[in-house]
């Protein structure tokens, strides 16, 4: 056997004896993932369980370093893990912003000291961190933030607001753009900072949208400290970490995907008749999705394939945010469609209190989120097809 087949062997080996039968069952709400954090209470002793065993392993960050709470798995190792995973239902052992978006960040830009200080508490699910970049007038256009970090010797003083600003109120730490310097272009005086969200000065207050929840909050800094130490990079460097963080954060929602197959979902709330669904106009759309599905596969197979050879993901994250999104809602879409009547379903424990109609709702907002689709269309036009006049 080969390396590659080896490590896969082994791997199904560990999940069948470590992931608990309860972990390898789709997600039914929001409540069934484990977010971590200094305040987070377990669903369950199975959830904790699952936790503390992939984390053990390095198996909530498999690709980081092992001195910064990963496996040290290369690409190829972390595609088999997950091949392995889904194979068996398992459920993600951690949901967390700082694996896929700020620890990308920190092992590019962060010191040593910091990697040390912030990437273990990551991975072990001790820290649950939110994304301080949005601001009411400040949204696509994101550099002409008004958020301001003033120099106070010892620590920055921030004073501002930021919006969209998901989980803001469960969240443990913020990494956050601030404006640090108006004397250049509006590019050149943002920095990266890092700081608690039980600091003296910070509030933060929940946005409920149209699905009746919402992870979103709107965010207020007074007079906030923030050490010096808590700088990422260079002061003015916020600009570049910024651009890029936003591919892994794109990428990670270029990547959401259905718990079952569509056409699953459609013969369950359904039924068949002579093997198939009895709506062919149904049907045929479900066909198309899953065939798109699988493309979209195939093209994050091939881009993973290039991250490996040590190509950079660039502005193609804006193609994988783009379309991972529009298929996403053509996915409820589609399952709303199936259920009929009964998707509709608002506040019963028959439809586990509205689950469905609140998600195709909520997907609504995937368009929007990490740069709008119009945004991204505009990169996708300008970087990769280098269309005349983008």
């Amino acid at each position: 056997m080969g390396h590659l087949d080896d490590f896969r062997a082994e791997t199904r080996a560990w999940l069948e004896e470590n992931c608990p039968e309860s972990m390898r069952t789709p997600f039914s709400n929001d409540g069934d993932a484990c977010w971590g954090g200094r305040n987070w209470t377990f669903a369950s002793d199975d959830q904790k369980i699952w936790l503390e065993r992939c984390v053990a392993k390095g198996y909530t960050a498999p690709t980081w370093d092992e001195k910064y709470g990963g496996a040290g798995l290369d690409r190829a190792q972390e595609r088999i893990l997950r091949q392995e995973m889904k194979r068996i239902n398992a459920r993600l052992p951690l949901s967390s912003f700082g694996i896929w978006m700020l620890g990308p960040a920190l092992l590019k830009f962060g010191s040593e000291e910091q990697k040390l200080k912030y990437l273990p508490p990551i991975t072990r699910g001790e820290i649950r961190w939110c994304q301080g970049y949005s601001e009411p007038a400040a949204g696509s256009d994101l550099a002409s933030l008004a958020t301001k970090a003033e120099d106070k010797g010892d620590h920055f003083l921030v004073n501002g607001q930021k919006v969209w600003t998901s989980y803001a109120d469960k969240a443990d730490w913020i990494f956050c753009l601030v404006r640090t310097d108006n004397s250049g272009t509006k590019h050149q005086g943002i920095s990266f900072v890092l700081f608690d969200m039980e600091s003296e000065g910070v509030e933060a207050r929940p946005i409920k949208l149209i699905s009746g929840r919402s992870p979103f909050c709107e965010t207020f800094f007074e007079n906030v400290k923030v050490p010096k130490e808590n700088l990422v990079g260079e002061l003015g460097q916020g600009w570049t970490i910024a651009k890029y963080l936003l591919t892994h954060e794109r990428e990670m929602i270029g990547e959401m995907e259905a718990p079952r197959p569509l056409s699953e979902v459609a013969a369950q709330t359904m039924g068949l008749v002579d093997g198939k669904l009895p709506d062919s106009l149904l049907r045929g759309k479900i066909a198309e999705a899953e065939i798109d599905d699988w493309a979209f596969k195939m093209t994050m197979g091939r881009l993973l394939s290039e991250a490996k050879a040590g190509m950079s993901l660039g502005a193609k994250s804006s193609m994988l945010k783009y379309y991972g999104t529009e298929l996403n809602k053509r996915r409820l879409e589609l399952m709303m469609d199936a259920a009929g009547q009964d998707g509709l379903e608002w506040e019963s424990d028959r439809s586990n209190d509205g689950q469905l109609a609140r998600s195709w709702l909520r997907t609504k907002g995937n368009s929007i989120e990490g740069g709008t689709s119009e945004v991204q269309l505009n990169i996708i036009s300008k970087h990769i097809l280098q269309l005349p006049g983008a």
